[in-house]
């Protein structure tokens, strides 16, 4: 028998349940901090040498040196076309559908922009790619070449001209739908090492591998840290915590579909999180029981079972209006509005990373291949953060073309308020541009 929390909002004790469920601490093992701190610092003087110690030690794997680690773009087209046809046509359908996307945000959000005043001052925005990222992919028994799409392929379209993937082949076992998806996402260099020392190599540079501007992509509780360590010397794309679902439902969604998108979520580790917010208590029992029905057909059932049970929950609410309510409070990595009439609730849902309308839109999908990209901030963080995009490879300046009948209706402006902050220098640079 599972024992999964069932919450009512109309219960007294509701809010202290609800914020044992929500608890998470994002505080990194005092013990893993240090080690990374010694792997950074020891990739940062030793280069080469140093990734060919941790590789050997940590994936046992001993090279002579890190060019033997790099992988070509022929072992990469390779592997490919030694992939099944079926792979291979999910892959190219899943990179178009992505690459589409970020085209069209690229056209909505990433764009240069400029325009004159009435003076003929220009002032705009200037937009760049960056000049090269690296993209990190999990490597070993979590092997994720969906990730290599969604961080390589927007990064494509932003423009960068070199994208470096690294990898970790533990003991040399290279996937080949990782290295498949890396050759249609179009990743210049790719390099099989992993862990702390990956990011190092990545945000310091060694003598073989270049150093980054950026690092994106998802790793384990090293490489969280040390992506943590390292922002300031390179940008980041953000510290994820456990993947999260919340499923927002009105009761017209097959109970079945309900629970497995639960799981899909729940499979992922301990840590995971699935909430189900629905007002209809006879149609959470359907859902309790279609868990109690189909966990024992998963082959990660145990580790479904430890996520639904640590920190799942089914909650009633009031009204499918508060329910969007508390959806809002926790701010889901997913959100699933698994509605007769999604349109009707989008409106009230303001913070999610990805919102999943209706009943056919499974958040798997959004995973795999429906075009948005899949990383996606987490713990909260979708109160303020935004997910993976075309916008986190570029940078952006501003253009300021001031001209001679501009210059004399700033001057005294920037001038009065420079003397007020006691910045002399500033406000004479600026009154030697005005006519006598």
């Amino acid at each position: 028998m599972l024992n999964l929390r069932q919450l009512s909002t109309a219960s007294a004790d509701f809010e202290s349940e609800f914020q044992r469920v929500l608890h998470w601490s994002a505080e990194t093992d005092a013990g893993i901090e240090t080690r990374v701190a010694e792997i950074l610092a020891d990739v940062k003087a030793r280069g080469d040498a140093a990734l060919l110690a941790y590789t050997a030690r940590f994936d046992h794997l001993a090279v002579d040196s890190v060019a033997a680690l790099e992988l070509s773009r022929e072992e990469l087209k390779a592997a490919f076309e030694a992939i099944s046809p079926a792979q291979r046509s999910a892959l190219q359908a899943a990179a178009e559908r992505v690459r589409l996307y970020h085209e069209r945000q690229k056209q909505h959000s990433g764009l240069s922009w400029s325009y004159r005043d009435a003076d003929g001052t220009l002032l705009g925005q200037k937009v760049t790619p960056l000049d090269r990222v690296g993209i990190y992919v999990p490597g070993g028994k979590a092997a994720y070449p969906s990730s290599v799409l969604m961080n390589a392929i927007p990064a494509q379209v932003a423009g960068v001209p070199e994208i470096i993937m690294v990898v970790p082949t533990p003991r040399g076992e290279k996937n080949p739908l990782v290295l498949a998806a890396a050759y249609v996402a179009g990743v210049g260099r790719a390099f099989t090492v992993g862990g702390a020392q990956a990011v190092a190599a990545l945000a310091y540079g060694t003598a073989t591998i270049p150093r980054v501007d950026k690092i994106t992509g998802p790793g384990n509780a090293y490489v969280a840290s040390a992506k943590k360590h390292v922002f300031g010397q390179v940008g980041i794309d953000m510290i994820a915590g456990p993947s999260e679902i919340l499923v927002l439902a009105d009761g017209t969604t097959p109970p079945d579909w309900v629970a497995m998108d639960l799981f899909s979520q729940a499979e992922h580790d301990e840590l995971a999180q699935s909430i189900l917010l629905c007002p209809d208590a006879g149609y959470i029992a359907q859902v309790a029981e279609a868990i109690e029905r189909l966990l024992p057909s998963m082959p990660r059932a145990a580790v479904i079972r430890a996520s639904l049970e640590g920190r799942g929950a089914l909650i009633q609410t009031r009204s499918m209006d508060e329910a969007c309510e508390i959806s809002n409070r926790i701010a889901p990595e997913h959100l699933e509005v698994s509605s007769f009439d999604p349109q009707r609730w989008a409106p009230l849902l303001r913070h999610a990373g990805a919102i999943f309308l209706g009943a056919f839109t499974s958040e798997s999908l959004g995973d795999y291949c429906a075009g948005p990209n899949h990383v996606l901030p987490t713990s909260g963080t979708a109160r303020f953060s935004s997910p993976l995009g075309v916008y986190d490879f570029q940078k952006r300046s501003s253009l300021i073309e001031v001209s001679e009948a501009g210059a004399q209706k700033l001057g005294p402006i920037a001038a009065e308020l420079a003397y007020g902050e006691g910045l002399q220098a500033h406000a004479r640079a600026a009154e030697l541009r005005l006519k006598p």
